[in-house]
């Protein structure tokens, strides 16, 4: 346990020198392993970690979904989204802000990319927020927060890595991921009602909503078929999750053809913005499956484990400690690196705690409930300071906008956050519902 700690330690150390974390977790998992089994063996563990990540059937879904919400944010979809979320909320005070929440959570259903969601969209709704009197603070704020949902309302690339860290179903966490996230969005538009209802002056009392053209429309209910059509594929077993993303991706380039929202720049665009992404993420998973396998070999996770009974720490105890270190981790990591340096560490453990009867009795029901809450818990880390990557992107798109603008504006979504992870904890069920 000491050599494994003596590891993290390090690799913390590489991050904050601003090492990749790519090649940091497989600089000290290689190194770690080497240590303890033999330059040998180390080398074999390293290779085959590349050679079976890179061949990997699973993972042949990142791209396939990178590629479909690259295709959808290069056509212009957002832009429709937006009009026709407007159209619902115009009326209403505070609707564009309204709008920019649910056209976000709808935009960032199909990208599966937070970053992705909060870039495309303060292009889209803060020049009109702006126009009509919003405040900077508000409109900041909806964008930064509506994005986080990209991370959890399928499909989602988190939980695809979550799912195959774990070797969990990708189907069901997608399915448990539903609820939660609509649960997101109601919260959401809670908050920003409260919030211009406290202050006023953050909103005008009624906009006008944009005319909607034949382009936005087709847009709007093109999305909804293509959401539509992936998770009642998966839900009704008619495909697998893999097939799900081949069949979304040729739908989303039917539908960008269709709106004549494609030129050979943006798509070439949209494909190298795909390879970029999907070569980055195989590469952070190669160096976490090195890091792995040096903390497995270390013996880490059972030590927690046997440390976790010891305690005597109760079962909701130990994911109130782990909930806890996921927020403060928050503040420094962004999500992915998160969730590939706790899931191998934490997942043995939550797995072996006794949850009684109810649905957490089932394993596999508690592997998907906790994949749920650790997603929202790297959701609420994208809008905390000091790092809140969303705030960032905001920030380098929106380069009048201050940081200290973004982040008083993310508050009240930030406490809605913490409303639904409280609710997801006490009400399991919400998440595994629609899975029994």
């Amino acid at each position: 346990m000491m050599i494994s700690l003596v590891g993290i330690g390090i690799l913390l150390i590489l991050i904050f020198l601003r090492v990749p974390i790519a090649f940091a977790m497989a600089l000290v998992g290689g190194i770690g392993f080497a240590i303890m089994r033999g330059w040998g063996p180390a080398g074999s563990m390293i290779g085959n970690a590349v050679f079976e990540t890179g061949l990997s059937y699973s993972l042949s879904v990142v791209p396939l979904f990178i590629f479909m919400g690259n295709i959808m944010a290069k056509a212009g979809i957002a832009q429709g989204l937006f009009a026709g979320a407007d159209h619902l909320f115009g009326r209403m005070r505070g609707g564009l802000a309204l709008a920019t929440v649910i056209s976000c959570g709808s935009f960032s259903a199909v990208s599966g990319s937070s970053l992705a969601t909060a870039a495309t969209m303060s292009r889209v709704a803060m020049p009109p927020m702006r126009r009509f009197g919003y405040s900077d603070s508000l409109a900041a704020g909806a964008i930064a927060a509506g994005g986080t949902l990209g991370i959890l309302i399928p499909p989602s690339v988190i939980l695809i890595i979550y799912g195959l860290l774990t070797e969990s179903d990708i189907g069901k966490l997608f399915i448990a991921g539903l609820l939660p996230g609509l649960l997101g969005i109601v919260l959401y538009l809670a908050a920003v009602m409260i919030t211009v209802r406290i202050f006023p002056d953050r909103a005008p009392p009624v906009t006008e909503a944009a005319p909607m053209t034949r382009r936005d429309r087709i847009g709007v209910w093109g999305t909804l078929a293509l959401f539509a059509f992936i998770m009642g594929g998966i839900y009704g077993g008619f495909f697998t999750p893999i097939e799900a993303a081949g069949m979304g991706a040729f739908f989303a380039l039917v539908l960008a053809l269709a709106i004549r929202g494609l030129t050979r720049e943006s798509f070439a665009s949209a494909c190298r913005e795909t390879v970029l992404s999907s070569g980055m993420i195989f590469v952070i998973v190669i160096g976490a499956e090195i890091f792995s396998s040096f903390v497995n070999f270390a013996g880490l996770p059972d030590a927690l484990v046997d440390m976790v009974y010891d305690s005597g720490f109760s079962t909701w105890g130990v994911i109130l400690i782990m909930v806890g270190i996921y927020l403060v981790l928050g503040c420094v990591f962004e999500s992915l690196s998160m969730i590939l340096l706790t899931v191998p560490v934490f997942y043995p453990i939550i797995i072996q705690l006794d949850f009684g009867s109810g649905l957490l009795a089932d394993p596999e029901m508690v592997s998907i409930w906790f994949a749920i809450v650790v997603v929202v818990v790297t959701e609420i880390s994208l809008i905390t300071p000091p790092v809140g990557m969303n705030a960032f992107v905001l920030r380098s798109v929106l380069t009048d906008v201050s940081l200290g603008t973004i982040f008083k504006g993310v508050i009240p979504f930030w406490i809605a956050d913490i409303v639904r992870l409280a609710l997801l904890l006490l009400l399991p069920w919400i998440s595994l519902v629609l899975l029994t």
